[in-house]
């Protein structure tokens, strides 16, 4: 069987050892295709030093899971998964839509049903996660949102005017229509019942795949807004009114909505997109009834308001300070880990957000347990993160460079400067395998590796090929729990 060689297909060994001893003949192939079969689910988590929680193995090391945003509009194919599986990613987010998936009250569509268990099947395959997107914009179609979103059936408007700014979609969240909208959504018996039974019915079709991380509970949550919205007091007032009632009110029942299926999946919760401009959440903490350890996590998003209106970024604004500063506490106080469901500019290729994303990539390696960015698609321009050639697009390099997707510890610190990646983390005191993803982009002529603190008993490394990433594997010896060690990536 010729195995596919993809480096986001995790923990093969491959190549001979650089020290001790070498893969036995035919090891790192069944390696490969065990890995290939069946993505790495995080079946815990830890707390750092530091306060940071983040998502661990059954061997306790610690995980970090990077990837891209797909299928809101339906058009992922099998080949864009083998793709960013090649690049050497693990996790992709699935942003599903209540209105295709339901589109009458009790119908579900049974071939976008087929076409989510496609997307999941294809994940498998290639050694991915996924996180399933309950995806909204401006809340549903009702309001030109197409066909993604809450359905119409589920839409009460009031009869209230909608006029729709076409240069500022963000802007319907405003208008009354929509506003009245999400009022009733929150507030009304029937249509809390009917949300929560689809919650339901999508958990118990999904349970048990191999592939599946969890879901993202609600895209972006919106609510209502009593005041001038252009004042940004009433704005800051609104958003911990919605965090604090009607959204937690929510998020407990779609937490219980989907464990009366599935006990094993992640849940994450989402702040309001006030987070991005340095607004703390006022999310209360939340339950999770599954036996056992709790599976909750926090999954805000990374926007800077102005990038997004089209400006270049100005590094000099203070927005990666002041949201990293926002959105650390909430996840600290609850044991949460962090996963940032989208970040990324509308537009790398200007000087400002190319600084943009790289500043965002350094952040993220010190709060977040991982990040999917929006969004995978190839093209000349907008969020597409690769080229016309199918190479990544300029300024978005700094997402396609070595990260560590397991450590055989804790990790410290993670850098990337001048061509020497490093890695600092301390040591479980038990051993085991620590591995670094080697993008091809970043190491077109390989990689070489080095450890201090501890003297690695084999070190193995597929080097990266063309655009294909590949894996730095070291495992370490028992060594005192606490243990300081560094590992550094350098050109050949």
């Amino acid at each position: 069987m010729r195995v596919r060689r993809t480096a986001a297909a995790l923990f093969l060994a491959t190549a001979a050892a650089v020290s001790g001893t070498a893969v036995p003949a035919g090891a790192a192939d069944h390696q490969a295709e065990s890995r290939h079969r069946q993505p790495l689910f995080p079946a815990g988590a830890t707390t750092t030093a530091d306060g940071r929680t983040v998502l661990t193995d059954t061997a306790g090391r610690a995980l970090h899971l990077r990837g891209f945003n797909v299928d809101k509009y339906g058009e992922t194919t099998e080949a864009d998964l083998r793709s960013i599986a090649a690049h050497g990613f693990t996790l992709i987010r699935v942003a599903v839509s209540w209105t295709r998936l339901e589109p009458a009250r009790g119908h579900y569509d049974q071939a976008e049903l087929a076409k989510l268990h496609h997307v999941l099947d294809w994940a498998e395959r290639y050694g991915l996660l996924a996180v399933v997107d309950f995806h909204q914009d401006v809340y549903g179609p009702k309001f030109g949102g197409g066909d993604r979103g809450i359905p119409v059936w589920a839409t009460r408007d009031d009869d209230l005017p909608f006029v729709p700014d076409p240069d500022d979609w963000f802007a319907g969240y405003f208008q009354p229509a929509v506003q009245a909208a999400f009022r009733h959504l929150y507030d009304d018996p029937d249509l809390r019942r009917w949300q929560t039974d689809f919650y339901t019915r999508i958990a118990r079709e999904l349970r048990g795949h191999r592939s599946l991380l969890g879901y993202d509970l609600f895209n972006e949550p919106f609510g209502p807004v009593d005041g001038d919205p252009s004042d940004p007091a009433v704005l800051v007032r609104a958003s911990a009114e919605l965090e604090s009632g009607r959204l937690a009110a929510m998020y407990r029942r779609l937490i219980a909505a989907v464990r009366e299926a599935d006990s094993r999946s992640w849940l994450f919760v989402e702040p309001t997109v006030l987070v991005g401009q340095g607004v703390p959440t006022r999310l209360p903490a939340f339950t999770d009834p599954r036996p056992g350890a709790a599976r909750l996590g926090y999954a805000p998003h990374f926007y800077d308001t102005s990038v997004e209106a089209g400006r270049d970024w100005d590094p000099s604004n203070g927005f990666v300070e002041n949201y990293t500063a926002a959105v650390t506490a909430y996840p600290q106080a609850n044991r949460l880990p962090v996963l940032v469901g989208e970040w990324g500019p509308p537009n790398s290729r200007t000087p400002g957000n190319t600084e943009l994303v790289k500043r965002q990539v350094a952040a993220m390696s010190g709060f977040a347990g991982g990040w999917t960015m929006w969004y995978w698609c190839q093209g000349s321009g907008g969020y597409c993160v690769l080229g016309p050639d199918g190479r990544p697009a300029p300024g978005e390099e700094p997402a396609f460079g070595p990260y560590a997707a397991a450590v055989a510890g804790l990790p410290v610190t993670e850098s990337d400067h001048a061509g020497a990646y490093t890695l600092t983390f301390t040591a479980s005191g038990t051993g085991g395998w620590t591995e670094l993803v080697l993008p091809g982009t970043a190491y077109p002529n390989g990689a070489r590796v080095s450890v201090s603190g501890a003297r690695a008993s084999v070190v193995q490394i597929e080097q990266p090929h063309g655009d294909r990433a590949g894996l730095a594997r070291v495992l370490l010896p028992i060594v005192r729990p606490g243990a300081r060690i560094t590992l550094t990536l350098t050109h050949r």
